[in-house]
């Protein structure tokens, strides 16, 4: 995507993560990927400093041990990593989570695309908007 840091996805689901790391192969994204399965080990990853920061991350909302909404709640509460931007992307698009994600801080929300085709275009579009925008250079 925009630089040579990770995309950090949140996923319990292994068949989606496979699938969106075949997408971003295809999509010739060359930024690693750092897969977690839940969000507690996620912001345990982002609070060890040996750890590279990611230039954004993509988390689903039900993850087991800890949730995207408590995840998204613990990462902009911190000054250190609330500069990155966090696109939630879950089976769960009600309007509650929808509007708790973004009170929360989400830069975005997206109902998880059903199959390869959708999620191309929504990782292309992802890409390209944060291809464009300028983000802080913290690490």
């Amino acid at each position: 995507m925009l630089n040579s840091k990770p995309i950090l996805l949140v996923d319990d689901d292994r068949a989606d993560a496979m699938l969106f790391n075949r997408v971003l192969e295809d999509l010739k994204i060359s930024n690693s990927v750092v897969h977690l399965a839940n969000c507690k080990e996620a912001l345990e990853y982002l609070r060890c400093q040996n750890n590279k920061k990611p230039f954004i991350i993509l988390t689903d909302l039900n993850t087991p041990e800890m949730g995207g909404l408590e995840f998204l709640r613990f990462v902009k509460a911190d000054d250190v990593l609330a500069q990155i931007p966090i696109i939630v992307l879950s089976n769960a698009g009600t309007e509650e989570n929808v509007i708790e994600s973004f009170r929360f801080g989400a830069a975005g929300y997206i109902v998880k695309p059903a199959g390869y085709q959708k999620l191309t275009e929504a990782v292309k579009i992802i890409h390209k908007y944060w291809t464009l925008s300028e983000l802080p250079n913290g690490d």
